[in-house]
C-alpha cells in the first residue's frame, strides 16, 4: 500500500508539474507575441519620428536657390509603414501654398487612383523628389535635383516600402538613374537601388496624374489601371472591379 501511495505521488508531482509547464508555455507565447506587436509599435512610431525630424530639417534647407522662392516646402505625408509609396517630380502651386504633397487637380485624380485600388490616402506614403516648388511649375533643373535627392532617399529608407510608383518621367528618370523615356519605362517593374547592402525596391513607373489631366484618353487612364493592378498582384492584395 505504502509503495502504491508513492507511485500515485509521483504520477500527481509529474502531472502537477506538466500542467505548471504547459501553461508556462501558453503564456510564453502569448506574451512573445504580445512582446513582438509592441516591438513593432515602436519601430513604427520611431520612424515616424525620424520623418518628422527630416521634415524639419526640409522646412529649413537653402540647398538651392528653390528655398527661397517657396511659400512653403511639402516634405511628404503618409503612413510611415506603407508598403507602397507614391514618388511625383515636384509640388505644385497648390501644393506650395499649404505645404501638403498632391492637394491640387492632379492629387485628387491620385485620390481616385489610390481608392480605385481599394486603398485609403492614410494607407501610402506620397512625395516628391523636389521638395520644393520650381517657379512657374517649370521643369526642375539638374542641380535642383542633386540637392534634393537625399530627402527622398532618407525617406524611402525610413518608409521601406515594397513598392515605389513613380510618378511620370522626371521621378522615374531620377530614382533609376537613366535618360528612358516614360512610355519605355512604365508597364512593368523596375528595381530602386537604395545604396551597398540595401535589398532594392522595385518601382512601377506609370504616368504623372497631371498628364493624364492634359492628355486624358481612354488609352492613357487603361495605361494606368493596368500598371496599378501589377502593383496590387505584385503585394498580393484583391484587385476591385474597375467602376466606369
Amino acid at each position: 500500500m505504502e509503495d502504491r501511495a508513492k507511485i500515485s505521488s509521483v504520477i500527481r508531482q509529474h502531472l502537477e508539474a506538466e500542467e505548471f509547464f504547459a501553461g508556462f508555455s501558453l503564456r510564453g507565447q502569448v506574451d512573445a507575441g504580445e512582446f513582438q506587436e509592441q516591438e513593432d509599435d515602436m519601430a513604427a512610431a520611431q520612424r515616424a519620428g525620424e520623418l518628422e525630424k527630416l521634415a524639419e530639417e526640409i522646412g529649413q534647407c537653402r540647398k538651392c536657390g528653390l528655398g527661397s522662392s517657396r511659400t512653403n516646402a511639402v516634405p511628404g505625408e503618409g503612413n510611415a509603414g506603407a508598403r507602397i509609396m507614391f514618388v511625383g517630380e515636384a509640388p505644385g502651386g497648390d501644393e506650395d501654398a499649404v505645404g501638403r504633397p498632391f492637394v491640387g487637380r492632379a492629387g485628387q485624380l491620385l485620390d481616385k487612383i489610390i481608392a480605385a485600388c481599394g486603398l485609403k490616402r492614410g494607407d501610402v506614403y506620397i512625395g516628391n523628389i523636389l521638395k520644393c516648388r520650381p517657379p512657374e511649375n517649370r521643369d526642375p533643373r539638374a542641380d535642383e535635383i542633386v540637392a534634393c535627392l537625399p530627402y527622398i532617399q532618407k525617406q524611402i529608407e525610413l518608409i521601406q516600402p515594397e513598392i515605389i510608383v513613380a510618378l511620370g518621367a522626371h521621378a522615374a528618370r531620377t530614382l533609376l538613374d537613366t535618360t528612358k523615356s516614360i512610355g519605355q519605362l512604365r508597364g512593368h517593374f523596375h528595381e530602386y537601388f537604395a545604396g551597398l547592402g540595401q535589398v532594392p525596391v522595385k518601382l512601377m513607373a506609370t504616368y504623372h496624374p497631371a498628364f493624364l489631366l492634359r492628355s486624358y484618353s481612354p488609352e492613357n487612364r487603361r495605361r494606368v489601371w493596368e500598371d496599378m493592378q501589377k502593383v496590387l498582384t505584385e503585394l498580393g492584395l484583391p484587385i476591385p472591379e474597375r467602376q466606369n
